[in-house]
């Protein structure tokens, strides 16, 4: 499984390029490093002048991460005289102006030079000098050219594999075209003005339903600006899918509507007495309506539920209780539960018949015969004063835990 990019079932590209000559590189993790660089962009062949540690170098290879081969090729020389004999044309690359009458080249007027050359079957060098100091003037003398880089002039160093990068760099481009090695893949083709407008469709009913559009008289604004955020975006037929399933599992929670609709705030509190009614609709010994309530329950709250439960999961204070909504504990429905503190709460409405308020004493019971503390809160309280309710709510909790 290649890593990082590197991918050793892939053929190396072996093409005629320049030469890279390094005089007297004091580190050899630095000459590993230039030899990585000229891996990376296609460069095979490089010369040392007088490394200034033992050759071949431990070190090196390390750094050279894989480019094995460059370094195992690697010629050795006594001068820069010697390095260059074979040449044709020679860059001498520095940050240094040394005063001679010699063109000065950037990088990418560089290997456009040196391109018909190359081309020639000549040998063209890129000569960089010592980490320390660079290149001599005397070396800058044996040189055609001048190459440098605009760089920032109160800090104009390079390390010297950072020289060796660009130069590389902009060979490669030249000689490849500038093409890159991949591209965005197509998966989906655009999405047609159907797709769109029925997934518009959608979206502005959903957003209607929560009275988004708000005032009435900017609504007609308002949808156009939306649609056109969609219509900047040119998006394919999977993003239309994706959005849309990402609206309707918003709208219509985790796992889509209850069986016979959604019901509004009203109809959720009728729901609730008539189960209160009767035991919740548990049958002895089955846990299947039990969950099944449980899931219509979370997904139609009363007004009270909501602010409630909308309040606390903003609320930090609340963050590391790990209440849910909702929830079965054996045969019967919780309005809100914490199992790390084993304590349940249960909002009381004002309007509780004799049956109801007798189930929901037994409901209690058997909680606490199981070790759960129980805090019940008004229903009316939550919904005049929600923070107030909640204050009270977390010294009650803090009391039981």
């Amino acid at each position: 499984m290649p890593g990082s990019g590197t991918d050793k079932t892939k053929r190396w590209i072996a093409k005629p390029c320049p030469v890279v000559v390094l005089v007297e590189p004091q580190l050899g993790e630095n000459i590993g490093a230039a030899a990585r660089a000229m891996a990376n962009f296609g460069l095979s062949q490089l010369r040392l002048v007088k490394p200034q540690q033992p050759w071949p170098n431990a070190k090196a290879r390390m750094m050279a991460s894989g480019a094995d081969r460059i370094l195992d090729s690697t010629q050795l020389y006594p001068t820069l005289k010697d390095a260059i004999a074979d040449c044709t044309l020679v860059f001498a690359a520095t940050a240094r102006a040394h005063d001679q009458a010699k063109p000065v080249v950037d990088a990418a007027a560089a290997v456009q030079e040196m391109a018909p050359h190359i081309a020639a079957s000549e040998t063209v060098a890129l000569v960089f000098g010592r980490e320390r100091n660079g290149l001599e003037n005397d070396e800058v003398g044996l040189a055609d050219r001048i190459v440098t880089l605009p760089v920032n002039p109160a800090f104009a160093s390079l390390n010297l594999a950072q020289a060796v990068l660009i130069l590389a760099y902009e060979w490669f481009r030249l000689a490849g075209g500038g093409v890159l090695p991949f591209a965005m893949p197509e998966k989906s083709a655009p999405a047609p003005k159907q797709q769109l407008h029925a997934f518009f469709d959608s979206l502005e009913r959903e957003l209607e339903k929560v009275e988004f559009f708000r005032p009435p008289e900017k609504r007609e604004t308002m949808i156009t600006n939306l649609r056109n955020i969609f219509h900047r975006m040119q998006p394919s037929q999977q993003d239309i899918q994706t959005l849309h399933g990402v609206i309707m599992t918003i709208a219509e929670g985790r796992k889509g509507p209850a069986r016979g609709g959604v019901l509004d705030s009203e109809e959720a509190k009728r729901l609730r007495a008539l189960l209160a009614e009767h035991e919740q609709g548990r049958v002895p010994g089955e846990r299947g309506p039990v969950r099944g309530l449980s899931r219509l329950l979370r997904r139609n709250p009363t007004e009270a539920e909501r602010m409630l439960w909308d309040t606390l999961t903003r609320d930090r204070r609340f963050a590391g209780f790990g209440f849910k909504r909702q929830t079965p504990i054996g045969p019967h429905i919780t309005d809100l539960v914490s199992f790390p503190l084993r304590t349940v709460i249960e909002i009381v409405t004002g309007e509780e018949s004799a049956v109801a308020a007798k189930a929901r004493t037994a409901r209690r019971d058997w909680l606490e015969e199981r070790g759960y503390r129980i805090i019940e809160v008004p229903a009316a309280a939550i919904e005049a004063d929600c923070k107030g309710a909640m204050e009270v709510l977390l010294g009650r909790i803090g009391e039981t835990s």
